[in-house]
């Protein structure tokens, strides 16, 4: 294989495994009924003006299966934060008690459950769009390559790479999804 199509492979793999990342990232905010970090992951609070990351400013533990804790390092923020996780509309509700920010998760209800298999569904597929959109974009550019003195059977292997490749992506995504909706529906 060509030095120009094993480079076209090699991207193509450093993007999809990207969009497994982000695949991962969002399956994970997708609460599964346990009290979990990550759950605030896209909090912003208005700390003296700047939209900033919750975990910027406090610490965001879980001390059980049912509880996240919030503790800002400035007393000042207590109110802040409270508003913007209650703006975040998680289903949840902050209860302030002038140190610390507790967030009971409640537990979830079977319908509630199986709106979520269908939420990790949709970010499942939407991950191996993505793959496959990287793999439409490497084999373009793997054809374009023609024009630079790429034989056809040199071209014709790195399209066949590219869709070894995908198929390898695609199936890391199922498995990312149906650990999540296993997760999901464990009471």
């Amino acid at each position: 294989m060509s030095e120009l199509i094993k480079k076209q492979v090699n991207d193509a793999k450093a993007l999809m495994e990207k969009a497994i990342d982000h695949a991962d990232s969002e399956l994970n905010k997708i609460r599964a009924g346990k009290a979990s970090p990550s759950l605030l992951d896209d909090i912003r609070v208005d700390y003296y003006g700047t939209p900033t990351p919750l975990s910027q400013i406090g610490s965001v533990n879980t001390p059980d299966a049912r509880t996240i804790v919030v503790q800002p390092w400035e007393k000042s923020l207590l109110n802040p934060i409270e508003k913007a996780i209650k703006e975040a509309n998680l289903g949840v509700n902050p209860q302030n008690d002038g140190i610390i920010i507790r967030i009971n998760v409640p537990p979830l209800t079977e319908e509630r459950r199986r709106d979520l298999v269908k939420k990790a569904k949709a970010e499942a597929e939407t991950g191996k769009v993505a793959v496959r959109n990287i793999r439409k974009d490497a084999n373009e550019k793997i054809k374009k390559l023609k024009s630079e003195g790429v034989s056809e059977d040199e071209i014709k292997t790195g399209e066949a790479e590219v869709q070894k490749l995908t198929d390898a992506y695609i199936a890391k995504v199922d498995q990312l999804s149906e650990a999540k909706e296993k997760d999901i529906m464990t009471v």
